[in-house]
């Protein structure tokens, strides 16, 4: 009951600090867990998918890599008791949103629906994380409104910017031939394809705010 006491704290936006530095063993492998079987329903009716996706093991590798990234970035920032558990347990918890993905719209409307409703699971979820990854920033490390906002749109960008790089989803750069086979996801992938195009324009500013926030941060703990 306690872990479930945390996950729900944790994704209602009440966690505290303390609780954080808390983390174990236990919320990590509830978090794993929760990962896995979000990441195969993610994939169970994507016919296209690896069998790494379909095995969810595609998800429980992505989450061991963004926390390595949001953790090392933010250690130039010099935050007290800032680990990479922690961080790994954190991004390991916030997967059970996730779990709407596995919702088969596409056996209940048609693919044009399907599309529509896809697009809002994708909209509402990455809302939901990224709002939880800016709490847990804040609530963790105490850094200003500006480096919060910077370090939480970082990992984002970037992400965005390789998946499509690395082609990850297939549709995405058939899209730029035209969809000759429209799918369900077609419109979560329309979505990706615009969120690239911002995150490359927001990579620019964002790596001078984060280079400038480190040094206004090591200046105030040298005045300290």
């Amino acid at each position: 009951m306690d872990l479930l006491k945390t996950l729900y704290r944790l994704l209602f936006f009440k966690l505290t600090r303390e609780e954080m530095l808390s983390f174990d063993i236990r919320h990590f492998l509830l978090g794993l867990a929760g990962t896995w079987v979000v990441g195969m329903g993610r994939y169970w009716d994507d016919s296209g998918a690896k069998w790494v996706q379909h095995l969810g093991l595609g998800s429980v590798i992505y989450i061991f890599l963004l926390a390595l990234f949001i953790w090392a970035i933010l250690v130039p920032f010099r935050i007290d008791r800032w680990r990479y558990f922690t961080v790994l347990t954190f991004v390991a918890l916030t997967s059970f949103p996730g779990v709407v993905y596995a919702i088969p719209v596409e056996k209940f409307f048609s693919v044009e629906t399907a599309n529509t409703v896809n697009v809002w699971f994708l909209a509402f979820v990455a809302a939901w994380r990224l709002a939880l990854l800016y709490f847990f920033l804040k609530r963790f490390t105490g850094l200003s409104r500006g480096n919060i906002i910077t370090v939480t749109l970082m990992p984002i960008c970037v992400i965005i910017s390789i998946l499509t790089i690395l082609n990850l989803h297939r549709v995405v750069f058939d899209m730029m031939g035209g969809v000759r086979n429209p799918t369900p996801h077609n419109a979560s992938y329309d979505v990706l394809f615009v969120l690239t195009g911002l995150s490359l324009i927001l990579s620019i500013p964002l790596l001078i705010a984060y280079v400038v926030g480190i040094f206004k941060r090591r200046k105030e703990l040298v005045d300290k």
